[in-house]
């Protein structure tokens, strides 16, 4: 008995509050997918407070967390702030809000529970929990540069894949994501003797299956790819990518950050480009860049889902496109490592070994816990050139358009794996301004999840 205003992705702050305005809502909810929306919530929410505001704020969205939303969202704004981890929680929330009964309470005891949580952050943040940058570098991953030689792919450049076919790329679909998105949680496909989810799992399952067999059959989406290598090489915490072999004319620098949290242990403090041979090892290394979607022309088909008030099955085709395109990162991923790049020809691994990622080299993504600056899409887009050869857009803000995509890097080198960067200092940040060339702020900005300051 909710009526719920959804005004779409990405609309400016104006929008939002004049339309709460205009409607009289009781609540206004935002929701982030990407790192901007995360500096876009705190200016709502001041705006909110400019503008006298009396009404509760809802913040939700993959890229939002409860210690962002009480130590920089919450303390712009005079009235209640609240961090919902995802829309199944939303009705109980938005009931004691409005409830002239448990208002008072509940806001209370949220506001206590960011407090102290701001509190914690602060205690935090006097620590020494961060090596400075030159100690963090002075600790990166050793290679035996002498010892190892990089593998040349079998060919530089770009290759663009155009509707491909989808049938290829369903049995390298990762279901437990599946199921997590319609918040059913539980590793597949042992979720089926789940005693709580497992009958309802089942369910979905079936529809699911049934919906890929009309997707591949009627070609409801489409699926294009692009990735090409280059050579490269690193200088500190960069990588430089040339024009050619010839290595004398820089094509364009990725830069990268280092992990600076002090560590217990001997492990290093890792940053991606300790996967590339240096320049003055005088080794020949190579970068692979890759753009995926399963998601071109989904909007025909949802619009007549839409139209037909069929939420159910609009969801579940999104659902199976993001499962396909992601599907299709790791076939392709396949394919270069056994035959594009080549460097692991006789590899043989069942689908659970590569979404345990038993396989060598990585492919991490810009935005991610390895590489976590969005705005590196940019350059990695242009050099691919994906809009064009795979009709791969990319908004102001560095989200992919079609949703249903996947972009990155591919790192060939055998002890390269997955890693979080955790949070960074203000060194860091400072020195990263100036590598990329950018305002200290500007950067603060994109980097603000992880900002240990």
């Amino acid at each position: 008995n909710y009526e719920v205003i959804d005004l779409g992705v990405m609309q400016p702050c104006d929008k939002i509050l004049k339309t709460a305005r205009e409607r009289q809502c009781n609540v206004i909810g935002l929701s982030g997918l990407i790192t901007p929306s995360l500096d876009e919530m705190v200016n709502v929410a001041s705006e909110m407070k400019r503008e006298g505001f009396v009404v509760p704020l809802l913040i939700g969205g993959a890229t939002t967390s409860k210690v962002h939303t009480a130590v920089k969202i919450a303390p712009q704004y005079d009235y209640p702030v609240v961090y919902v981890p995802d829309a199944s929680r939303v009705v109980n929330v938005v009931s004691k809000l409005i409830s002239a009964e448990h208002q008072a309470g509940y806001a209370a005891e949220v506001a206590a529970e960011y407090e102290a949580i701001r509190e914690l952050q602060k205690q935090r943040q006097g620590k020494d929990q961060f090596l400075s940058l030159a100690d963090a570098r002075a600790n990166p991953v050793r290679t035996d540069w002498e010892a190892y030689t990089p593998p040349r792919p079998t060919f530089l450049g770009v290759k663009p894949l155009v509707n491909y076919p989808l049938e290829k790329l369903v049995e390298r679909i990762d279901w437990t994501p599946f199921f997590a998105t319609w918040q059913l949680n539980g590793l597949y496909p042992e979720i089926f003797s789940d005693e709580t989810v497992g009958e309802e799992a089942k369910r979905l399952f079936a529809d699911a299956q049934k919906m890929l067999k009309r997707m591949i059959e009627s070609r409801w989406v489409q699926a294009n790819a692009v990735f090409g290598f280059w050579p490269a090489n690193r200088v500190g915490d960069d990588v430089e990518v040339y024009t050619d072999e010839s290595r004398t004319q820089v094509l364009h620098t990725f830069h990268f950050l280092r992990q600076q949290m002090r560590k217990s242990t001997e492990r290093p403090n890792v940053c991606l480009a300790d996967y590339i041979a240096p320049k003055e090892s005088g080794k020949a290394d190579y970068l692979g860049l890759f753009a995926v979607t399963a998601g071109l022309n989904i909007e025909t088909q949802v619009k007549k889902f839409e139209a037909a008030h069929d939420d159910y099955n609009a969801i579940l085709l999104k659902a199976l496109a993001d499962r396909l395109a992601e599907a299709f990162a790791e076939h392709l991923h396949e394919r270069v490592r056994k035959e594009y790049w080549g460097y692991d020809a006789g590899e043989v691994l069942s689908n659970d070994d590569l979404i345990q990622e038993k396989y060598r080299g990585i492919r991490p993504a810009p935005g991610y816990p390895a590489c976590p600056d969005h705005t590196e899409k940019g350059p990695l887009f242009e050099l691919l050139q994906a809009t064009e050869k795979a009709g791969i857009q990319l908004t102001e803000s560095f989200a992919m358009m079609p949703g249903a995509a996947v972009s990155g890097f591919y790192f060939s080198h055998p002890d390269s794996t997955y890693f979080g960067m955790g949070r960074i200092a203000k060194d860091q940040v400072e020195d990263y301004a100036k590598r990329t060339g950018r305002e200290l702020a500007t950067v603060e900005r994109w980097l603000a999840p992880i900002l240990g300051y």
